[in-house]
């Protein structure tokens, strides 16, 4: 069985109404876990990661990858954990693929969500700003998530976090 090492990141940014987090809709809405609505139209809302390029560490493949699929730059507060999934690709060879994603959670500095480069568009419909408090339900695979409820977990118990 093939193996995939990826990365992504819960990034955050602290605003007037609460804690915001970065999420994309990717391009190719697969059939996916469940579908959510959002702004009156059906939407498959993720976190943004991807594969670990050889000679990067983790941490930095979810900075990166967030830059990328977002638009917005985040530093590294720590690590949330990793979800361990098999799946079968639907595309070429059809193989099983074991996938190990580790997630960070990442506090925003700079950038505009959606700025996103037009070759990454392939992949990435849109990103959007969500509400932290409501990030839970709106995204679709339950690994995500989970690392969503880590991410609330320690800005509760880290105020300095802000």
């Amino acid at each position: 069985m093939l193996r995939e090492i990826s990365a992504g990141g819960v990034l955050v940014r602290r605003t007037a109404e609460g804690w915001m987090m970065a999420a994309i809709e990717p391009k190719k809405e697969d059939s996916g876990p469940r579908d959510v609505k959002t702004d009156s139209q059906k939407v498959l809302l993720a976190l943004p990661k991807g594969l670990v390029d050889p000679g990067e560490r983790p941490e930095q493949t979810a900075i990166r990858e967030v830059r990328e699929e977002t638009g917005v730059t985040g530093s590294l507060i720590g690590k949330l954990g990793d979800i361990k999934y098999t799946y079968v690709r639907s595309w070429g060879d059809k193989q099983r693929v074991f996938k190990i994603v580790s997630f960070y959670l990442l506090r925003y500095e700079a950038g505009r969500i959606d700025e996103i480069a037009d070759a990454m568009r392939i992949e990435v419909k849109r990103a959007i700003w969500v509400p932290l408090v409501e990030a839970e339900r709106k995204l679709a695979y339950r690994g995500e998530r989970d690392m969503v409820r880590r991410a609330q977990e320690y800005l509760k118990s880290h105020p300095e976090a802000a």
